[in-house]
């Protein structure tokens, strides 16, 4: 990557008709992203939508600054001392603020204090602002709280580290591994460097890709990072900024590229001072977190500058390779340039400047694939999260039909998103109650843009317990899931410990250090579950310290025998997709898929056990649900070898009329590699 020196500054060009960001330099490491009426607008062309860049000599806002446009009245707070800020006039190309209010809406230190504030704040003094005599808040683009989110901020140079991954040239997701974990429950010590040094166990067991959930800062020690508050900050308790850095430097070094899940949907319930100084926020428009963030609305252009500034941060100033974004179904953006779409945009600018893959991954309900179709019809994005696999697969295993897996009982619903990826692309949904959906094009979206799991920190943590598969399902289950996850078309997304069969929860757990908060967390948590028929006395205390140390993994479990065998499975299954490309290679309409029931045995109301199948290039998956043994056919002429089973009863067997099928006992799965002609 390459290094800006300390006199430099990006400039990134939104559209022809909005609004510039502007990111700082090296040197000025508390300000990040700056506002239209310090840049001049830049077009891009129709054909290319190009992120632009300029240098800081044009403009570049000194340390200190920051963007109100509401309050009257601003000092910053250094150490010990407070500096009355002044504010920023409007450039000779830009009419009044949208606002109402005076100039750019940007307060800056005054000329004679700019040298003094930058050393100051180069050097890690605490500071922080005081809006209308109120405060002091923290800076809203603030990169280190070491108290806290209701504390001073602490200057932090993120040009500072010395990057050993200097060949690293990111990795593709198709074909790659995701492993989600969360860094205060991965490991005992709950820290980035903890987590760092267990990188070469991932890295041995084939995983390209390790997803972070939101490590940005947050009210009290734990939380499982969607109530951030300052999403510039890395949480000191995981070891801050700097820790961070250590360990995506780990990461490449180990071969696997890093994923940070983003929230630029909404915010904490406590630690967000940004009304304080603007309207980041739009009152009334609620997302189901609270108030939606101001993605439309006037003066939005500044908040989407803010949003684009921190997705920058990551990409550039942290070398992370993919941002996962959180709940974009939440956003509420009605601009014909949406900020799905700049953000793609961006990603794309540093991918090409640096020479480093970026990818962005969408958590989206809305089963829209123009999230992934190229531009100019569809946003372009890298992949997308596909719920609706493991429903279908959930449903299939466990026989659980309540809530938003009552469709999913349809007996082809498995096979349906195994040929399409989404189970609802236009049908009815009776969770929603109406038509959900919209029909993948496989000519314009691959299958491993779409990412899928057997379990996810949402699916095992929002359940009244926090519990894993593992405490309902058998070990034949848990390596039947392995297999759906693992061989199928999309690609995989890991839970950490679930590759070794991990039977510790994943409980919600918070830390309010306010009663008032902490009350209401934990009320409100009970009463949901009770609306769903839970007895509350199930439902674990989120404030209860004990709520979060039993989801710490336990990694003893790894080494035990039940633990080792699964983990051998894992890392045969990783393997097996890296010598039978085709399984994920290629068209989603290249996959093949037949179903059906074994022969019925005394008792069988139904019929017998159920199967199903899929055929890809080069390889074939059979999946048996038991209790009883079914027959899979196999292609005429096919010479199937199995790649990996997860039962020794599996075998490949001549039929009476001269073909052959794939026995399986009960509850198990195999992949075959076939010859390339089948």
């Amino acid at each position: 990557m390459t290094e800006r020196g300390a006199g430099e500054s990006t400039v990134v060009e939104r559209s022809a008709a909005e609004s510039t960001v502007v990111e700082r330099s090296a040197a000025e490491s508390t300000v990040v992203e700056r506002s239209a009426g310090e840049s001049t607008v830049v077009e891009r062309s129709a054909a290319e939508s190009t992120v632009v860049e300029r240098s800081a000599a044009e403009s570049k806002p000194p340390l200190g600054s920051v963007w109100a446009p509401a309050p009257e009245d601003l000092e910053l707070v250094l150490g010990d001392e407070r500096i009355e800020l002044e504010p920023v006039p409007t450039g000779p190309a830009k009419e009044s603020d949208p606002t109402g209010g005076p100039g750019s809406g940007w307060w800056a230190p005054p000329a004679a204090d700019r040298d003094r504030v930058a050393r100051a704040l180069a050097a890690g003094e605490r500071y922080g602002y005081i809006v209308d005599g109120a405060g002091p808040f923290p800076d809203p683009r603030s990169r280190r709280q070491p108290e806290g989110v209701h504390a001073l901020s602490a200057g932090f140079d993120p040009h500072a580290h010395e990057w050993a991954d200097e060949g690293w040239a990111g990795r593709e997701l198709a074909g790659s591994v995701v492993y989600e974990l969360h860094v205060g429950t991965f490991t005992p010590e709950g820290t980035l460097d903890a987590a760092a040094a267990r990188l070469p166990y991932l890295a041995e067991l084939g995983v390209g890709f390790v997803e972070l959930l939101p490590v940005n800062g947050f009210n009290g020690p734990y939380n499982w990072g969607y109530d951030g508050v300052l999403w510039y900050t890395v949480h000191e308790g995981y070891g801050g900024p700097a820790a961070y850095q250590r360990f995506v430097d780990a990461a490449h070094a180990a071969g696997i590229a890093v994923v940070q899940d983003v929230v630029y949907n909404h915010l904490g319930p406590s630690g967000n001072y940004l009304p304080q100084y603007g309207p980041y926020l739009v009152p009334g428009a609620a997302t189901g977190w609270g108030d939606a963030v101001n993605l439309d609305s006037a003066a939005s252009d500044e908040v989407r500058a803010f949003i684009l500034g921190n997705a920058r941060m990551w990409l550039e100033d942290y070398r992370v390779d993919a941002l996962r974004l959180d709940a974009v179904h939440a956003f509420v953006d009605r601009r014909a340039l949406t900020l799905l779409e700049e953000l793609q945009l961006l990603a794309e600018d540093i991918e090409a400047r640096t020479g480093r893959r970026k990818v962005l991954i969408a958590e989206s309900d809305m089963n829209n694939p123009r999230l992934l179709e190229p531009r100019p019809a569809g946003y372009g994005l890298g992949a997308q999260w596909s719920d609706d696999y493991h429903h279908a697969l959930h449903v299939a295993l466990t026989g659980e039909t309540s809530g938003y897996y009552e469709d999913f009982a349809d007996p082809d619903a498995l096979p349906k998103v195994l040929r399409g990826g989404f189970y609802h692309d236009g049908s009815y949904s009776s969770f929603r109650g109406r038509v959900h959906g919209r029909p993948v094009d496989p000519s314009l979206v691959d299958a491993a843009q779409l990412v899928v799991c057997s379990q996810n920190h949402d699916q095992v943590g929002n359940r009244a317990t926090g519990d894993r598969p593992s405490a309902t399902l058998s070990r034949d289950g848990l390596a039947v899931a392995a297999v759906l996850t693992l061989a199928s078309p999309f690609t995989p997304m890991l839970f950490m410990g679930e590759e070794y069969g991990a039977t510790t929860p994943w409980q919600f757990f918070t830390s309010h250090p306010e009663p008032e908060l902490a009350e209401a967390t934990r009320k409100g948590r009970i009463e949901e579950f009770a609306r769903m028929g839970w007895d509350p006395a199930l439902v674990p205390d989120p404030q209860d310290p004990a709520t979060r140390e039993r989801s710490v993994l336990d990694w003893a479990e790894a080494e035990a025998p039940e633990g080792a065998r699964m983990l051998d499975l894992y890392r045969r299954l990783i393997a097996v997709r890296a010598e039978l490309p085709g399984l994920w290679q290629g068209r989603l309409d290249e996959t093949e898929v037949t179903s059906g029931r074994g022969e019925a045995g005394a008792g069988d109301v139904d019929g017998g056990a159920r199967w199903v199948a899929w055929r890809r290039p080069g390889a074939m998956v059979c999946i048996g649900f038991g209790p009883g043994p079914v027959e899979i056919p196999l292609p005429a002429g096919a010479q199937a070898q199995i790649a990996v089973a997860t039962s020794e009863d599996c075998s490949v067997e001549a039929t009476h009329d001269g073909g052959a099928a794939v026995r399986l006992a009960g509850l198990a799965a195999v992949v075959l590699a076939l010859p390339p002609s089948v």
